[in-house]
């Protein structure tokens, strides 16, 4: 290729005028820059703030943990702090490389996942490893609750499922995700694992009723979960210690009420860092009961902070998916953030001796491995899923136009049904 006399190549002729193509950078960087225009950067820092919380709560949980877990005398006090903060980093990296992916990317590594951590969980009975009476970790060089992972897979698959509905209504979606919250509920229930159980049927109630469930079949639902609950009771031991523990105490489960007589121990303002003392006789205290810590410790006030911290989480998912124009995100949104929200709360009920006693961890607070990056997995997806560009203008409700439309496809599908019939009565009659 030639230029003209006297001009260097990409400069235009003398007396000629054109634009200069310009290469749009395709890399990492530019990858960056949409990434960072697109992604909630607020939810990024409430979310990082809860991690310093985490650790601080474990850094002051860590040596009252030490010695129950523990023989050797030498072990460090802060051994599970240190490795809390290598945890932290790694779920860090896992959810900011998660919140890179498209939305059907997400929704595609939601379902590989669930997929392959229920094939996981199938796995539990039979080569499990047991721990204090349950059996529910598989070890993979590291102690791996398959059911963790499971959650986020979980809600992914089952919004997916359920978006079915729009392009045909009639599809029996209901059953085909019932179908799979009663499986996993079944597994869960042999290891067992009462609290996450109850957790998978919150999600699925969750997402049913944000698709459009009619209101009768949600009261129908409703009495059979009832009932079910009823059955738990009868015939299933554990959830009875577990329940006969909140109501009465004094069987083998109460560390409920010593969870709580530790939490108020250190009043409004708390005894200081690492000088609380009811800690040291408090089963998990870096995990199940973390939440009691932060309350000995740092204060009722700490606590209220920390509620209104997952509060301010929730709230920014939710109203970031108030603008949402199609029913899978918003599903998928809703599922994520009902699990996130909905272990947060529960193990704190059970702290504040509000609830029967679950096993369920404080997400992004508690110690633990593979469930910091469970949960990391979890937020990677929903920063994912509520990624927007900020030049698209919305012109519709979000969640109320979604839930209407949802209404409105199943009145005209029962009213296409009623038409065919009236229509076979008429034959029938002529």
């Amino acid at each position: 290729m030639s230029s003209a006399p006297g001009t260097s190549l990409g400069e235009p002729a003398r007396g000629k005028s054109f634009l200069v193509p310009i290469r749009a950078d395709k890399g990492l960087r530019h990858a960056a820059r949409v990434w960072w225009s697109e992604v909630d950067r607020t939810l990024i820092l409430l979310i990082v703030l809860m991690m310093a919380v985490g650790a601080a709560a474990v850094f002051a949980a860590s040596p009252a943990a030490v010695p129950q877990a523990f023989e050797d005398p030498a072990t460090s006090p802060q051994y599970f702090f240190k490795r809390q903060i290598a945890w932290q980093f790694a779920g860090l990296m896992l959810m900011l490389t998660i919140s890179f992916l498209s939305r059907d990317n997400a929704r595609r590594a939601g379902i590989l996942m669930a997929l392959i951590m229920f094939g996981l969980l199938l796995l539990v009975p039979l080569i499990g490893e047991t721990k204090k009476g349950a059996t529910r970790w598989l070890y993979v060089g590291m102690s791996l609750q398959p059911s963790e992972f499971l959650k986020p897979g979980f809600a992914i698959a089952i919004a997916w499922i359920l978006s079915w509905r729009q392009r045909d209504p009639n599809l029996p979606v209901l059953y085909y995700v019932t179908g799979i919250t009663l499986a996993i509920s079944c597994l869960l229930m042999l290891q067992p694992n009462l609290g996450e159980t109850l957790l998978f049927v919150g999600t699925w109630f969750v997402l049913i009723f944000l698709a459009g469930l009619a209101l009768w079949r949600i009261a129908a639902f409703f009495a059979v979960g009832m009932g079910g609950l009823a059955l738990v009771y009868m015939f299933y031991k554990n959830g009875r210690d577990r329940i006969d523990s909140f109501l009465g105490g004094g069987t083998a489960f109460d560390q409920v009420d010593l969870a709580n007589r530790t939490l108020s121990d250190g009043g409004w303002l708390g005894k200081g860092l690492t000088l609380g003392t009811r800690k040291n006789n408090l089963p998990e205290p870096h995990t199940d009961y973390i939440f009691s810590v932060i309350g000995e410790e740092f204060g009722l006030i700490t606590c209220l902070l920390v509620v209104c911290l997952y509060l301010a989480i929730i709230a920014r998912v939710l109203v970031r998916m108030a603008s949402e124009e199609k029913l899978f995100p918003l599903l998928a949104g809703a599922g994520l953030i009902a699990q996130f929200g909905g272990q947060a709360f529960v193990n704190m009920l059970v702290n504040l001796k509000l609830a029967p006693a679950t096993g369920s961890t404080l997400p992004l607070v508690s110690y633990g491995g593979s469930s910091m990056l469970a949960v990391c997995f979890t937020l990677g997806l929903l920063l994912a899923i509520t990624r927007r560009n900020p030049y698209l203008e919305r012109n519709t409700p979000g969640l109320r136009a979604v839930v209407e439309r949802t209404a409105a496809d199943r009145i005209r599908s029962q009213s296409t049904r009623f038409q065919g019939a009236s229509s076979e009565h008429k034959e029938h009659a002529g």
